[in-house]
């Protein structure tokens, strides 16, 4: 069955048909460069509704895993690959069935590294995947139409160790499992909370901490979760993780801008301003903090991108704060990121900021 790829500026890119054959979707057009991790990326809420498109030309080459999804569904709105592998995963399913449970379209056959480049010149484009060819009109009424009826987000739930000393309250903009898990592993009892919670919720529990997570979309459109940070941030050790990164930034009175393609992908160099550690980070996201906007907010940068130098960690000086724009969770190959969480540990029991 033919499927077609329309971007909005009329590029298309003709294919087969994989995954839920009938669903035709509409969303931002992105790419992911990492070579392994097609079932945490496409449950990665941070995808929330994007088409995604995988460089790495050979995909579902060992199926789906028991233990990797990091929501309770697809949240990527389609899949585009260069060729499909049908392998069964340990749990008998292919990538393919799995998405067809799931209600995801696929498309393959198409040159994704020509997708890619186009998106790095051009940046990220408002995409169609659809069954039959469309006019330039017909694009915007179909766009319209297939956008509302985009998915909501299926939020986690939190983990009770009976042995945990440390509550962390986690603000669930759209939070990864693995970032649970993690918390856990590290001793926590995690309570995870909607941004619409009051101040007033978080104090009750008590907590060691307070974690802002992941979540997809503009930091801009998180306006309401603003004064929340800014009640917690001087009363309890406090992280954030990419939006959450960001939230923190907008919440201090800096400013976030739009990437032109984003970070998306596993083979992001940040270093450590402290150390001048250098470490190996998987990303996904389309916003950054804006570095010249930081004076005066009281945030200092404690990281930043080897490629563009986008800022990738702060701290709020004289409080127990930080934040990153990678995803500490998601060892990409090398797990030094994962320090986040240890340190994160540190600020709960001692409550005085070290270097990351």
């Amino acid at each position: 069955m033919n499927k077609y790829l329309i971007l909005e500026d009329g590029t298309t890119y003709p294919g087969t048909a994989f995954g839920d054959l009938g669903a035709q979707v509409a969303g931002e057009l992105v790419f992911n460069t990492a070579m392994t991790g097609y079932q945490a990326s496409l449950t990665d809420p941070s995808y929330l509704n994007q088409l995604l498109t995988f460089t790495n030309p050979l995909i579902g080459t060992y199926g789906i895993w028991p233990g990797q999804s990091q929501s309770k569904q697809v949240t990527a709105g389609a899949v585009i690959v260069r060729q499909l592998e049908n392998e069964p995963g340990p749990t008998g399913q292919t990538l393919d069935a799995w998405l067809v449970d799931h209600h995801v379209p696929g498309i393959e056959g198409v040159d994704t590294r020509a997708i890619a480049m186009h998106l790095r010149e051009d940046g990220t484009i408002k995409t169609l995947l659809v069954n039959q060819l469309v006019t330039p009109t017909e694009f915007t009424n179909l766009y319209s139409r297939l956008v509302g009826q985009q998915k909501l987000p299926a939020r986690n739930a939190g983990a009770t160790d009976p042995t945990a000393n440390l509550t962390v309250a986690l603000i669930d903009l759209g939070v990864k499992q693995g970032i649970i898990d993690n918390l856990v592993d590290c001793g926590c009892r995690v309570v995870v909370l909607p941004p619409s919670a009051a101040v007033a919720e978080v104090h009750e529990l008590n907590p060691a901490g307070v974690l802002i997570s992941n979540g997809p979309g503009d930091p801009l459109d998180y306006q309401a979760v603003l004064p929340l940070i800014r009640g917690l941030e001087h009363d309890y050790p406090l992280a954030g993780i990419c939006l959450g990164h960001q939230l923190l930034a907008l919440a201090n009175g800096a400013t976030t801008y739009r990437l032109p393609f984003g970070h998306r992908g596993a083979n992001h160099p940040v270093t450590l301003l402290a150390s001048q550690q250098t470490i190996m980070t998987s990303q996904n996201h389309g916003y950054a903090v804006d570095p010249t906007s930081l004076k005066k907010t009281g945030l200092k940068v404690t990281a930043v991108e080897g490629n563009d130098h986008t800022v990738e960690g702060l701290t709020l000086v004289g409080y127990p704060v930080i934040s990153v724009q990678f995803h500490p969770e998601a060892g990409p190959g090398p797990n030094d990121a994962r320090n986040f969480f240890s340190h994160f540990k540190q600020l709960m029991e001692t409550g005085v900021t070290v270097n990351a």
